[in-house]
């Protein structure tokens, strides 16, 4: 869903540069090829009974039911329609929302690192940012406050910023994968970085290391003060 969310907007933006060159049967056949893939993605991975976007197995030539973050990449390139984006929105409040922000699947207990209870920063920005682009405030806000205080909590209790995150309140590292946890993680130094700029308020702009003031009862309140 991801992959084709991208190539989308790559296609899009291709059509639209070219346009500005003078280039028009370029412009013409990037327009034509995000449109057949527009269709292609209303067809095989958008589904309407559900309200949301999934992955598609083409040997299974079916959908594929495990819901994920990625489900808000059309949001995040404004591929989807208003109606598609406050269902998709509706579904990601009530089933991939955690206490530390969005989750990456529905998926726990697998032991991989992309499952539950890990959160990742890309696609936290993915989300906030697909969700602002359809007016969907309050539930970006909230997104970003849970996240803020989970990265806040870790870095007042351990003085760093590291590459994923449990989404709950705990002492636990994020594991899964191939490697060990890795500290100092540039998506989440440049994504938490911005996310504390535009929300000077949030008590993650206050955090001092090695002093847990964090407090995860907080998070919900400021999104919900700061909700329009």
């Amino acid at each position: 869903m991801d992959l084709n969310s991208l190539l989308y907007r790559l296609e899009r933006q291709i059509a639209e540069l070219s346009a500005v060159k003078g280039q028009s049967a370029c412009a013409a056949e990037f327009r034509q090829r995000a449109a057949t893939r527009l269709a292609a993605i209303d067809r095989y991975l958008w589904n309407p009974q559900v309200g949301a976007y999934f992955d598609y197995d083409w040997q299974g030539r079916r959908q594929r039911d495990n819901l994920t973050a990625a489900t808000l990449a059309p949001l995040f390139v404004q591929l989807a329609s208003a109606e598609q984006a406050a269902a998709v929105a509706g579904i990601v409040r009530t089933r991939l929302l955690a206490p530390g922000g969005l989750s990456t699947t529905e998926i726990a207990g697998s032991g991989e690192q992309w499952d539950r209870p890990n959160g990742w920063a890309p696609l936290q920005w993915i989300g906030i940012r697909g969700l602002q682009h359809y007016g969907h405030d309050a539930l970006a806000l909230d997104i970003e406050a849970r996240w803020l205080s989970i990265v806040g909590h870790l870095f007042e209790r351990e003085s760093k910023l590291v590459e994923k995150y449990v989404l709950r309140p705990c002492t636990e590292h994020a594991g899964g994968g191939e490697y060990p946890l890795q500290d100092g993680f540039g998506w989440t130094n440049g994504v938490t970085r911005k996310l504390m700029q535009e929300d000077p308020s949030h008590q993650a702009n206050r955090c001092r290391a090695g002093h847990c003031r964090a407090q995860w009862a907080d998070a919900r309140e400021h999104s919900r003060q700061r909700a329009p």
